[in-house]
């Protein structure tokens, strides 16, 4: 599998400025949307399904288009650093500088609840820019990120967050623990889907293991409540976990991107 030298993507002015790293293929087909792919929390743009996605893109003549937030990956900052706002602002910038035409976005984790944040303020703020969104396609959607990580911290961790600013939360995956900071859990109560009915106005494909650790399969159900205007459809992998990168995981993904390309 080939990969291309990552490119950067200047973000935000002053003190905020930071250089976003970024993988884009342009299509060398016509006529059918391209791929956007928002990675999970502590994820990178390298990883096992956004590689298979951006191949499977390139097989098929379409653009791809993928990115580390600030603090991940190859871009700059702090994780410590990093906020919902200030990575869907990232998001946001990926979108409307690196991308023409109609896209899908394919966000896993974290990066279904930004793809989820960033088609609401398009659609508020920038209807034409909205309307090139033809789909989503979410991974185990962490929404409303912020109210799932404290619902899941003991009250040990909750006091450090709210005394010391800072939680060092052990990871599952063997990266070692991660700060979860005031800030973030602060910013991200901005930034709730749950408090209201949000139409999408485009077709919204979720993919959820049933055996998932991190983000539980009635996140998802709720998620589907909140989402109105009947254009919610979800698969359920009865033995997928969190990453769902497994070989069959990974062919169900493409499956569900293959179809809706196929309508775009």
């Amino acid at each position: 599998m080939v990969e291309t030298q990552p490119q950067t993507l200047v973000v935000g002015s002053g003190a905020e400025a930071r250089k976003i790293a970024y993988l884009s293929e342009a299509a060398s087909a016509t006529g059918r949307p391209g791929l956007i792919w928002l990675c999970g929390l502590k994820s990178e743009m390298t990883s096992t399904k956004a590689a298979a996605l951006a191949q499977w893109a390139r097989e098929h003549g379409l653009a791809c288009t993928r990115f580390d937030y600030s603090g991940h990956g190859q871009s700059e900052g702090r994780f410590e650093d990093g906020t919902v706002s200030r990575w869907l602002d990232e998001a946001r910038a990926v979108f409307e500088k690196l991308t023409q035409g109609p896209q899908i976005l394919v966000g896993s984790s974290m990066g279904g609840y930004m793809a989820l944040l960033l088609l609401r303020a398009l659609v508020a703020e920038g209807p034409e820019e909205a309307a090139r969104i033809k789909a989503l396609v979410l991974i185990a959607p962490a929404w409303d990120i912020s109210e799932l990580m404290w619902g899941n911290l003991p009250a040990s961790a909750r006091r450090d967050i709210e005394e010391k600013g800072v939680f060092l939360r052990p990871s599952r995956y063997g990266d070692g623990p991660y700060p979860i900071t005031r800030a973030l859990i602060e910013d991200g109560r901005t930034h709730l889907i749950g408090k209201e009915p949000f139409d999408p106005g485009r077709p919204v494909h979720i993919v959820h293991g049933l055996l998932d650790p991190d983000v539980p399969w009635e996140h998802t159900l709720d998620l589907v409540a909140h989402l109105s205007g009947d254009w919610t459809r979800v698969a359920a992998v009865p033995d997928g976990e969190h990453r769902l990168s497994r070989p069959e995981d990974i062919a169900l993904l493409l499956d569900i991107v293959g179809e809706l390309v196929g309508k775009g």
